[in-house]
């Protein structure tokens, strides 16, 4: 499902950019299948030369980072919030929970370094999001850093939660292993990808780039042994924040002084 980007989402995220006295600027790329990616760059106040690139989960828009944003845009780094492909605004037939999006990436990052030069480039991502984040900077060695929440380890491994109805990953791999294999068929039938290469687990293990990783302990959709496995897979510096009892992509809402203390942390330590 397309979230629409209202008048209204526009009008909180100004009120919101308002209060850190940053401004933001229509950002369009072309990717490289033609698609025309559509979001935002926001200056911060007193900007310290960083970008960091925003992504939102799925079925979502580039206002469901705005609250990340602030945290950055607050300390001075500037941020860039794109809807993803087949999300929001911008075009593209359908998602692909990374595989094509991460040259949407590499596209998105010409664009902005064609004009403002990043000193360091940083990446944040939520769900979906991360998973993308972690599969572009894999590929794209100017992302020096990736903070990611609740990614998935790989596209089989998330539709055994899916397939077992978010109960049990065991029912996916088993009673209902029928499901399981149907969606991944579809999936590499409809979006011509191979399934088994759309995996954050790979992405970490393919180049050794920063993580923060954060689980959040009451999480169904994503349970915490995903982000488990993309720790253990990862061959780069790597830190693990497990949230207890927070929800999907619930740690900022949860524990927003720990969220701001420990993603600026770690942003911080790299730069």
């Amino acid at each position: 499902m397309r979230r629409g980007f209202t008048a209204d989402l526009i009008h909180n995220a100004d009120i919101a950019f308002k209060q850190v006295n940053a401004k933001r600027e229509d950002f369009q790329v072309l990717a490289r299948d033609g698609a025309t990616l559509r979001g935002w760059k926001v200056r911060a106040a007193q900007p310290n030369g960083d970008w960091i690139l925003l992504f939102h989960g799925v079925g979502d828009n580039r206002s469901g980072v705005l609250e990340h944003s602030l945290i950055l845009l607050h300390a001075g780094y500037n941020a860039v919030m794109m809807d993803a492909r087949a999300h929001g605004e911008s075009e593209g037939a359908m998602a692909t929970y990374g595989w094509i999006e991460r040259h949407d990436t590499q596209a998105i990052v010409d664009a902005l370094e064609a004009t403002e030069h990043p000193r360091h480039l940083f990446a944040l991502g939520e769900s979906m999001g991360a998973g993308i984040a972690l599969q572009s900077a894999a590929i794209e060695p100017r992302i020096e850093a990736v903070v990611a929440e609740a990614s998935f380890a790989n596209l089989r491994e998330a539709s055994y939660d899916y397939a077992g109805l978010r109960r049990s990953p065991w029912l996916g791999k088993t009673l209902f292993a029928p499901g399981t294999w149907t969606m991944i068929y579809r999936a590499e039938r409809m979006a011509n990808l191979p399934a088994v290469e759309v995996s954050p687990m790979k992405a970490v293990s393919a180049r050794a780039f920063s993580v923060l990783l954060i689980c959040d302990g009451g999480d169904v959709a994503l349970p915490c042994r995903h982000t488990k496995m993309i720790f253990d897979a990862a061959i780069g510096r790597k830190e693990m924040w497990i949230v207890p009892d927070a929800y999907h992509t619930a740690a900022l809402g949860d524990q927003p002084e720990e969220f701001r203390r420990r993603v600026l942390a770690f942003f911080e330590s790299v730069r």
